[in-house]
This record gives structure tokens, C-alpha cells and sequence, in this order.
């Protein structure tokens, strides 16, 4: 039996009704000023949220965030906070784009941030990150656990 895939004019397949209203949905709802209202308290309101890939190498907690078209000197801000990581960064329009005529503006600008929970005891000294490529990386030493002890008896008394 063969599959029949029916095309639209240069644009690849064409997508079933129900993956086109999902896609619908989703460009509308990227419209949305306040999309995330569903979304984790401690992520600001009103900022898109940063993609990351999160991962133990070893001893190391890494955060890999993917921050394209940013310069990272001027652009983001790394803050420790009560235990937490928060990226900040904001990408902001080019000033000679407005006149372009554009059929389709889809690149993000404005500010972006992520707030992620660091490992318990990670010492904010010994955090570090790179940029390259477009991917913000960040490495964070995960202190060693104590090795577990016997329990102690607590006796009662009797009153």
C-alpha cells in the first residue's frame, strides 16, 4: 500500500487539519502578551523563557542556554540568589530593519530570562560559563554528600 503525502505550492507537505490549528494556536498564543499566566511563580511575567538543557558531567551540574544573536558582554546577566541561577538577556531590534518590507518577522527580540534551581551547597565562587556559538554555557561544581551515617538514638524520658 502507498502513502499519498499531497504538497502545497513550495512549502512541503501539507499538514492535517488538527496539526494546523495546533499550529495556529501556538502563533497566536506567541502573540499573547501575558502567554506563560500558567507558568512557574518565579518566572517574570511578560519575558520569554530561555531554552536550556540541564545535565550532571561528573561532579558538575551544566546548564547549556541557547542565547543566539546576543553579544554576552552586553546583553546577558548571570545572578546567584537564594540558591538559584537566573539568566537575564535581552536582544534588541537593529534600527535600520524597520523599512525592510518584511513578509515574515519571526525572530525574537526583547528579554529573555530562566531562573533554575542550583544543586544544595554549590558555592557561587566556583561558577563559571562560556559563550560560543549561540549556546551559553554554565558549569556549577556540585559539592560531595557527606557519607551517610549511622542514626542516632534520641532516648525519652518520662516526666
Amino acid at each position: 500500500m502507498s502513502t499519498l503525502q499531497h504538497h502545497t505550492e513550495g512549502h512541503g507537505p501539507a499538514l492535517s487539519p488538527f496539526a494546523r490549528l495546533d499550529r495556529m494556536f501556538d502563533e497566536w498564543m506567541r502573540t499573547m502578551p501575558m502567554r506563560r499566566a500558567f507558568g512557574p511563580a518565579w518566572e517574570p511575567q511578560g519575558e520569554d523563557v530561555i531554552s536550556v538543557d540541564e545535565y550532571r558531567d561528573g561532579d558538575t551540574q551544566v546548564i547549556r542556554a541557547e542565547l543566539p544573536g546576543i553579544d554576552p558582554d552586553r546583553d546577558v546577566q548571570l545572578t546567584v540568589q537564594d540558591g538559584a541561577l537566573r539568566i537575564h538577556a535581552e536582544r534588541t531590534v537593529e534600527s535600520d530593519t524597520e523599512d525592510k518590507g518584511y513578509v515574515r518577522h519571526e525572530l525574537r527580540y526583547g528579554t529573555f530570562s530562566r531562573v533554575l534551581p542550583l544543586a544544595d551547597g554549590a558555592a557561587e565562587a566556583d561558577i563559571r560559563a562560556s559563550y560560543k556559538d549561540g549556546i551559553l554555557e554554565i558549569r556549577v561544581p556540585v559539592p560531595q554528600r557527606p557519607a551517610a551515617q549511622e542514626p542516632t538514638t534520641i532516648p525519652i524520658t518520662k516526666d
